[in-house]
């Protein structure tokens, strides 16, 4: 019986690792601010894009090879040589959004054994984090290769829920392969025609040439949204759309349809049980059982509904997330409804007990507010009027990069709440005293930077 030792060999290495003397390796990250010491043959032995880049590499005068990768923290390249030499990955200490950003370096080092194990730790103790930073976590790993688990997890959220990337602000930069392996999904949830104009958006947002009008395209027009589109035409189940969709939406795009397709779609509308060239797709089959509801949020996750909730009932400590005392239901949405201040004042008026949560644009930060009133968008008046209330609350939550959430209580009540008069309510959102609000004189909240959110007075 063999007899093995590996916590030993694991320490030893560890200390190879540390020892300065006989390394022949330089790592530079970080815009070479940061920089590792490393040995040639372990990292060959262990990782064979470390072999191919050695290879490449031409030593020094000191016989030193320097690798430079100026995209990778110096947190997550130690991590990943101390998982080379030692093959151990303490993940307690880091934040999600870290061990996210550390699958795909691991991965893109080819180091399979750790970016598989990772890929399998989201899939089943952080599905959670993975449906919050959807948008995210979709197009990262749509741009790599491997990954086939989690983008099957990620896809079977999708074909339920379609408008979660079909809908999203930034669909037209969603990777092709990412857009191909949805549409050729036949238990996708949507109208065939539905996809058609998808896809025909993507493939014209890939070539910002191509003119507005269509009455201005000329031959070679349609060709560069046919050649941009060959991946994904072959995908639509052309005989599954009514004649009218086929006049109003096929039709004036029909250049780039082969010919034979487009002359075998009207013969089959004319006169559908002669025979055809074309292939026919079987129509998408929808599903007859009831979907689940839909999560309500792509922004905060359980955790923090949880933690939002100890904050309203002001528990010392934080519910667990299955015994969260309430329900949250998505009243607007943003992507769905629009970043209009009206919209907000249309939509939410006679409502309470509403939490308002955003995204700052570039950041992982999360900020909100809770406001346990009605919001009222009845007043004419030439001011708005604030109204009170001793709990209310703004916050900021951990998320990402934020270590800790940041409660911030009303400190005046009398101006907890502000409801803006009706002209206002065309620039002005919800208005949590002058803590936190939503704001744009462009009228949409993601075209200025009018809103802000400071604890500094009355919150």
């Amino acid at each position: 019986m063999p007899l093995k030792f590996f916590d030993k060999l694991s320490q030893n290495f560890i200390e190879l690792l540390s020892d300065k003397d006989d390394y022949n390796v330089v790592v530079e990250v970080e815009n070479k601010e940061k920089s590792f010491t490393a040995h040639s043959n372990i990292l060959k032995y262990r990782s064979s894009y470390f072999r191919q880049e050695l290879e490449n590499i031409q030593p020094n005068e000191k016989n030193i090879k320097i690798i430079t990768k100026p995209n990778i923290s110096s947190e997550i390249f130690d991590v990943i040589l101390k998982y080379i030499y030692g093959g151990i990955v303490n993940l307690e200490k880091f934040e999600t959004g870290f061990i996210f950003d550390l699958m795909l370096i691991a991965n893109e080092f080819e180091l399979a054994e750790l970016s598989k194990k990772l890929e399998t730790i989201f899939i089943e103790d952080k599905a959670s984090w993975l449906k919050t930073h959807f948008s995210l976590v979709y197009r990262s790993i749509f741009v790599k290769e491997n990954f086939k688990n989690l983008k099957n997890f990620c896809n079977n959220i999708v074909v339920k829920y379609p408008n979660l990337i079909f809908d999203s602000s930034d669909f037209i930069s969603l990777p092709e392969s990412a857009l191909v392996s949805l549409i050729e999904r036949d238990d996708l949830q949507m109208k065939e025609v539905e996809i058609w104009d998808h896809v025909i958006k993507w493939g014209i947002a890939q070539n910002h040439t191509l003119p507005t009008n269509l009455g201005d395209w000329t031959k070679e027009k349609y060709l560069t949204l046919k050649t941009t589109l060959q991946q994904c035409l072959p995908h639509i189940c052309y005989f599954h759309i009514t004649s009218i969709e086929i006049y109003d939406k096929i039709r004036p795009f029909k250049k780039i349809l082969d010919k034979q397709l487009w002359k075998d779609i009207n013969q089959y509308l004319a006169a559908p049980d002669r025979p055809i060239k074309a292939i026919i797709l079987p129509a998408r089959s929808f599903l007859n059982a009831e979907l689940p509801p839909e999560p309500f949020s792509t922004i905060i996750s359980e955790d923090h509904t949880a933690e939002i909730s100890s904050w309203i009932d002001r528990k010392t400590t934080t519910y667990s997330t299955k015994n969260i005392p309430y329900k949250f239901e998505k009243i607007l949405c943003g992507t769905k409804d629009g970043f209009a201040p009206q919209t907000f004042w249309n939509i939410c008026h006679g409502h309470a007990h509403t939490i308002v949560v955003a995204k700052v644009k570039g950041t992982d930060e999360i900020i909100g507010g809770y406001n346990p009133l009605e919001w009222d968008n009845t007043y004419d008046g030439i001011h708005s009027l604030w109204a009170e209330t001793k709990d209310s609350f703004i916050f900021s939550l951990k998320n990402g990069n934020i270590q800790n959430s940041i409660l911030s209580r009303v400190k005046k009540s009398k101006y907890a709440i502000l409801n803006a008069h009706k002209n206002g309510q065309k620039a002005f959102g919800p208005y949590f005293g002058f803590g936190f609000c939503l704001d744009s004189e462009k009228s949409n909240f993601n075209l200025d930077c009018f809103s802000f959110c400071d604890n500094y007075l009355n919150y």
